[in-house]
């Protein structure tokens, strides 16, 4: 039977997971952004999630907790400062997985992961607008911008004239 086990073991033992997963958040939360393969990726989600919940509350209990997983006092400082202070209102869903392929050497899945809101280029995407295409709306600018030019051949012959 396979009571409770929910969770990608990743060819590892426990203590050898733990250590991996431990390091790997330490790298994203100082990079804000990793690049690994797509099963490490899924499994880094599920373990640095809570440890980013921890740390909207900051109290001496909840930084001892996340520093058990992590070992790291620059990546504690880093989480609750700066991430902590942006990820204040967002109900959760810190990180985002996007698939880059197959790696040449061994064709495993590769792919990003990062804070969602520490990459500026989807930030700068999500801001735009979308715009409609159509060929009656690119029409009318055309013959708008023609119509200037027509009025001012008239205005400078008559300035000629007098």
């Amino acid at each position: 039977m396979r009571h409770n086990k929910k969770f990608n073991h990743l060819s590892r033992k426990a203590a050898h997971r733990a250590a991996m997963l431990s390091n790997m958040a330490t790298s994203l939360i100082m990079h804000k952004r990793i690049t690994t393969t797509l099963q490490k990726a899924k499994a880094l989600r599920v373990y640095v999630e809570p440890l980013v919940t921890k740390a909207k509350d900051d109290t001496t209990a909840s930084r001892r907790v996340v520093f058990s997983y992590l070992q790291n006092k620059y990546a504690i400082t880093e989480l609750f400062g700066p991430i902590a202070n942006k990820i204040a209102n967002r109900p959760g869903g810190y990180t985002r997985i996007i698939k880059l392929g197959k790696r040449a050497s061994d064709d495993a899945d590769m792919a990003f992961i990062e804070f969602v809101d520490f990459d500026e280029n989807m930030a700068k995407a999500e801001k735009k607008t979308r715009t409609r295409r159509s060929r009656k709306s690119a029409a009318p600018k055309a013959e708008v911008a023609a119509e200037p030019a027509a009025e001012a051949q008239p205005a400078e012959a008559t300035e000629a004239a007098e």
